[in-house]
C-alpha cells in the first residue's frame, strides 16, 4: 500500500481481542465450552509463558500467561485491528498525531513469518493493536 491515505484506511476488520490469564487450562476450557477453537499456541518466553489463539467464527482471542490477570470489569487488555502494512499503518498514525504507545513497528515470532504490529492509545486509556500477520 502506498502512503498516501489516513490510519482509517490500513485496516480491514478487527484480528483478535486480547486477554492475559492466570491460569491458560481454565481459560482455555471455558472458551472451549463456548464454542473456540484454538488456532495456535505459542511460547513467549523462557519462564513457561504462553500465548494461545482461539477462535469462533470471525472472532478471534488472543490468551496469554505472564502479565497477570485483572480480575474485574476491564479486563480485556486490547483490541487488535488486521492491516495489511504495518509500516504504512505506523507512519499514517505518526503523521495523523494518534497516541503511539510503540516508538517503531514491533515484530514477534507468532505464525509461519511473524507478526508486524503497534499499538496506539485511545482517548480512554485503551490499547489499539494494528496488527499484520506477515505473508512473506
Amino acid at each position: 500500500m502506498a502512503f498516501n491515505k489516513s490510519l482509517a484506511g490500513y485496516f480491514d476488520d478487527v484480528q483478535h481481542i486480547g486477554i492475559p490469564t492466570d491460569d491458560m487450562a481454565k481459560t482455555i476450557a471455558f472458551w472451549e465450552k463456548l464454542g473456540f477453537k484454538k488456532l495456535g499456541e505459542f511460547d513467549t518466553d523462557d519462564q513457561g509463558n504462553e500465548v494461545v489463539f482461539m477462535q469462533y467464527g470471525h472472532l478471534t482471542l488472543e490468551i496469554w500467561t505472564g502479565d497477570g490477570a485483572v480480575h474485574e470489569t476491564g479486563a480485556i487488555n486490547h483490541i487488535s485491528l488486521n492491516t495489511s502494512d504495518a509500516d504504512a499503518a505506523f507512519k499514517a498514525a505518526k503523521a495523523e498525531g494518534f497516541k503511539l504507545k510503540d516508538d517503531e513497528v514491533q515484530h514477534l515470532d507468532f505464525w509461519d513469518k511473524g507478526i508486524k504490529f503497534f499499538n496506539i492509545e485511545g482517548p480512554n486509556s485503551e490499547t489499539i493493536e494494528f496488527c499484520e500477520i506477515v505473508k512473506s
